[in-house]
């Protein structure tokens, strides 16, 4: 709980109740933990307990949201910045620090974050006027160095360059854990293979968060991203998801919902069970859950805004006998119709049923060998 407006001296007064008047700002967002320890060395033990457990139940917790206009940026109470560079743990080593930031909610974020970007000489940012917000808000005065997917390949050498040198590196996204459909994969391996240490701290992300609300399988999940914007390339990715098992996690751009549904409902079927989780950890937080034929229904009319994480259930395991040669001959003439090529075909068709891909690569030569050679000709 965090306290507003507490006045610490108020209770130099002999009554036992506390008395509440505005105070220094400082105070005014201490976590009650680093409170108490400040009245510790000057108030006895009995009246500090009377005092605090007479903390009225009415005062407002912060809860923060990057949409929310009433979002503080004021900055963290000078005892949070003492523990944070009085840390037990020692000095931070050089290296590459992949930190997690909130996705929403920004008391989402880890003490240990917090000191490394702190401590760290440079911080790199996907967009630095969105993740200065962030900075501004915990007082954090390092300096910000823009890293997004537009100039990674360039800033690489830079960055390489620092960390030999000895620096400490926080790579930070817009939300959540770098490299995750974030900048930062490819720094990472860089640093790998060039013995740099790298240094992951662990904090939110969406696709964790999406699925252990989501009501579905947890067990094993494939996270499968953002899909391709190109038409052929994106009904691959969904015909291989269609056929997992495991719950399927995709990242989806609010005006590309509807697209998304419509091909969803064609390739997984509309009976099978989807989780719509959008702006997680924020004032709109949304889970929806129904089967994808629903979600056409309710989303197809309706414009949402905002992240969305969409689940959807794996494919149930079935005893029955495998498909016959003239369903897998079909499967493979629409795909070969729609340009694809005779092994993606296969590969296709092969995903998620008990078939060997030799033996359906085989069907595909005697059906539609001849035919192929015959247009290359």
């Amino acid at each position: 709980m965090l306290i507003r407006r507490y006045n610490p001296m108020s209770i130099l007064s002999s009554s036992s109740s506390a008395v509440f008047s505005p105070v220094h700002r400082q105070f005014r967002r201490c976590p009650l933990p680093l409170f108490t320890q400040f009245l510790r060395p000057h108030f006895p033990p009995s009246l500090l307990c009377t005092t605090i457990s007479s903390v009225p139940t009415t005062l407002t917790p912060l809860f923060y949201s990057t949409n929310s206009a009433e979002s503080s940026t004021t900055d963290a109470p000078d005892e949070l910045q003492h523990h944070l560079s009085n840390s037990k743990q020692g000095p931070l080593k050089p290296g590459l620090y992949l930190v997690g930031t909130p996705i929403g909610n920004l008391e989402d974020i880890t003490l240990r974050a917090l000191r490394v970007l702190k401590s760290a000489d440079v911080i790199l940012s996907e967009d630095t006027r969105h993740s200065g917000k962030l900075l501004h808000y915990y007082n954090i005065k390092t300096p910000l160095l823009s890293y997004h997917k537009f100039n990674e390949s360039q800033r690489a050498q830079l960055v390489l360059r620092k960390l030999q040198d000895g620096e400490i590196v926080a790579l930070i996204s817009d939300a959540g854990t770098p490299g995750i459909s974030d900048p930062g994969m490819e720094l990472a391996k860089l640093c790998v293979d060039k013995n740099v240490l790298v240094v992951p701290i662990p904090g939110p992300s969406a696709v964790v968060t999406a699925l252990s609300a989501s009501g579905l399988p947890t067990n094993e999940f494939t996270f499968v991203g953002f899909l391709p914007k190109h038409n052929s390339s994106r009904k691959e990715k969904l015909i291989l998801s269609a056929n997992e098992s495991a719950t399927q996690i995709f990242f989806i751009p609010p005006h590309r919902l509807s697209q998304f549904l419509e091909e969803a409902a064609s390739i997984f079927g509309e009976s099978r069970q989807c989780v719509m989780a959008r702006e997680m950890t924020k004032v709109h937080e949304e889970f929806w859950h129904g089967t994808i034929g629903e979600a056409k229904e309710a989303f197809l009319a309706r414009q949402l805004k905002g992240e969305i994480t969409f689940l959807i259930e794996g494919k149930s395991i079935s005893i029955d006998e495998g498909p016959s040669d003239s369903q897998l001959e079909n499967e493979l003439r629409e795909l070969i119709s729609e340009g694809h090529s005779l092994s993606m075909a296969v590969k296709l068709v092969a995903s998620g049923k008990s078939v060997k891909r030799k033996a359906i690569y085989s069907l595909a030569l005697r059906k539609f060998g001849g035919q192929l050679e015959s247009e290359d000709e």
